[in-house]
């Protein structure tokens, strides 16, 4: 069981049966009375974000939380199907249930799917994923208007700022929590 002044920004908890974590948190200590603590929390199923103030009294439960480690195998229609590495039983996720990890899911990536119960739920992808640079228009050498960063996409049709050295076809380093370019990578 959690208390209230375990909350934290990133903490998963268990409300009415449903998995949440928490994505903001503030803590308050008014001259009178306990002390407050206000958090947003998104529903990890539905998606669904509120704000909620809790007082430090205020108990939840750990939800059964089972991270596997999946390969992802392919996209078809709404829904994109994994496989686990050690038993080989497949999964689906959705685009909703996937979100922004869509942008740099390939074939044949190893990612951690993360389950409620028997329910797969959500994917950590690696922190760092090599993809290839599909569309960049040539830089203007004479173009001295802004910072020195054009814009590329990217094989999974992701587009990000890098320097204007990077090409089409080149292999670009890119941060998944972050969507930002890292390095050129050299095969």
């Amino acid at each position: 069981m959690y208390t209230a002044s375990d909350l934290r920004k990133g903490l998963k908890i268990q409300i009415d049966g449903e998995p949440y974590i928490i994505t903001e948190f503030d803590f308050s200590k008014p001259g009178k009375g306990q002390a407050l603590y206000r958090t947003k929390m998104r529903n990890m199923i539905t998606g669904v974000q509120f704000t909620q103030t809790y007082r430090s009294n205020d108990k939840f439960d750990k939800p059964n939380l089972e991270e596997r480690t999946m390969q992802f195998l392919y996209a078809q229609d709404n829904e994109y199907h994994f496989m686990d590495t050690s038993s080989y039983e497949q999964i689906f996720l959705t685009r909703e249930q996937l979100g922004d990890n869509l942008n740099f899911l390939i074939d044949n990536m190893e990612v951690q799917v993360l389950f409620f119960g028997d329910r797969p739920i959500d994917i950590s992808l690696p922190t760092f994923v090599n993809l290839e640079v599909t569309v960049a228009d040539p830089w203007a050498k004479g173009d001295t208007s802004g910072s020195d960063t054009k814009p590329v996409t990217v094989q999974t049709g992701f587009q990000l700022q890098v320097p204007p050295f990077v090409e089409q076809g080149d292999k670009i380093q890119i941060d998944t929590r972050t969507g930002t370019y890292i390095t050129r990578v050299k095969e």
